[in-house]
């Protein structure tokens, strides 16, 4: 099974970013790709080799990963999230789980002598402690690292030892609020605006924005993400670096929920403080009438929305009683490095959203 090409395992590829990771990397003619996850990826015509591998089953690891000689490149994309989401950030049950899987696909590639030359390791904001309290801005990657505990250091600290001891180089990378067109995932909030859409539409009330106080914020596209990634794994300039990511643009929830209100064919309305973790699981019924009388694939709320709409709470900063702190991030570091591309915020949203309508899992704008 040994190659002298380039073989790229992406592990977590029913992620937002683990999907559209496998839709760029199979896009590239010199690139083969063997997703990890335990579900088949939801990317159409996408070039793949699938095991299907749950990384916490430290046993089920190594008897497929422990066969594999043929890996030289790995995206880590793969993530352990709690029920409750934001609260489990700072669960050391959740911490503990993040290191054990990102171990049990490493250590079996590596002794079945895989030839790896270069692993991307994904880590966010929280690496600043924005979860925690405000953020000077714009943050740089050069600060000391965040003095709390969090899987990301665990990971980041294991890998970097194994890098020394096996000659491989690492890339991290650090995006802002990541959108995308994968369904049923821990963070991706379009999905969640679609349902929330579709579902005040369908009951005759206006689309209205459900959260706090306007404030700043940076998004990044997925598929941005996974061109980075690609970048990454052969720049010279990326070897064991730490990049912030995103679009390269600022927005507003509220300036920008009249364009979001276009896409999804509804009317906006005004700001309506609303709990999407409490309310979303509450429209089922509606949800199934739309799916009906729009003859959308069969889909649930939870299937759609994952663990997403309680990280909705958390980006709409619902409940806040003065804007949030801005949590911006400086990414001169990725665009000295040479990695350039960005993506206008609106068109961004637009994209997924018009993708998700294609897919027949959100209505169209009629």
């Amino acid at each position: 099974m040994a190659t002298t090409g380039k073989c790229v395992l992406i592990a977590g590829a029913t992620g937002v970013i683990g999907q559209a990771a496998l839709a760029h990397f199979s896009s590239l003619p010199d690139w083969k790709v063997v997703t990890v996850s335990r579900r088949m990826p939801g990317v159409p015509g996408a070039r793949h080799e699938h095991l299907s591998l749950d990384l916490t089953d430290r046993t089920a690891c190594e008897a497929v990963l422990g066969r594999r000689n043929d890996i030289t490149h790995v995206v880590y994309a793969a993530l352990f999230e709690k029920d409750s989401l934001v609260a489990g950030w700072r669960d050391p049950d959740q911490m503990t789980t993040n290191l054990a899987m990102l171990r049990n696909m490493m250590e079996p590639l590596l002794r079945a002598g895989s030839p790896v030359r270069h692993v991307s390791l994904l880590q966010g904001t929280k690496a600043y402690g924005v979860h925690i309290r405000p953020i000077r801005v714009p943050a740089k990657e050069v600060w000391p690292r965040h003095n709390h505990e969090n899987f990301y250091w665990l990971q980041e600290d294991f890998l970097k030892d194994l890098a020394a001891r096996h000659g491989f180089a690492t890339t991290i990378f650090r995006p802002q609020v990541v959108f995308g067109s994968a369904v049923g995932v821990a963070m991706n909030l379009i999905p969640v605006l679609g349902i929330l859409a579709a579902v005040s539409k369908l009951e005759g009330r206006t689309f209205n924005f459900p959260g706090g106080p306007p404030y700043l914020l940076e998004a990044v596209d997925a598929d941005l993400i996974a061109q980075a990634l690609a970048w990454a794994a052969e720049a010279e300039a990326a070897r064991n670096e730490t990049f912030n990511i995103t679009n390269g643009d600022v927005f507003i929830w509220q300036n920008i929920w009249p364009a979001l209100a276009e896409a999804f064919g509804v009317e906006p309305g005004e700001d309506e403080p609303l709990s999407i973790a409490e309310y979303l699981p509450t429209k089922e019924d509606a949800w199934q009438k739309v799916v009906e009388t729009e003859g959308l694939l069969p889909s649930t709320i939870r299937g759609l929305a994952g663990h997403s709409h309680h990280y909705a709470d958390f980006v709409f900063a619902y409940g806040a009683k003065r804007p949030p702190a801005p949590a911006l991030v400086s990414t001169i570091k990725i665009r000295q490095a040479g990695f350039g591309a960005c993506i206008d915020t609106d068109e961004m949203f637009r994209k997924h959203i018009r993708t998700l309508q294609e897919n027949n899992i959100l209505p169209g704008p009629h």
